[in-house]
């Protein structure tokens, strides 16, 4: 039973910093797709001359 009060706070700490963590990428865009490349690879058009 004493592990128990070693376990939850850390547990919730480590939980913490992985919310931190998500939120920090959220905020600097990571997961944004602006050129659009999740539909572009379904698309049957084929070019010849990719964006550089």
């Amino acid at each position: 039973m004493n592990v128990l009060a070693y376990l939850i706070p850390v547990s919730l700490i480590l939980g913490g910093i992985g919310l931190i963590a998500f939120v920090f990428t959220v905020k600097s865009r990571q997961y944004d797709d602006p050129d659009g490349a999740a539909e572009r690879i379904l698309s049957d058009d084929y070019d010849d001359h990719p964006k550089s």
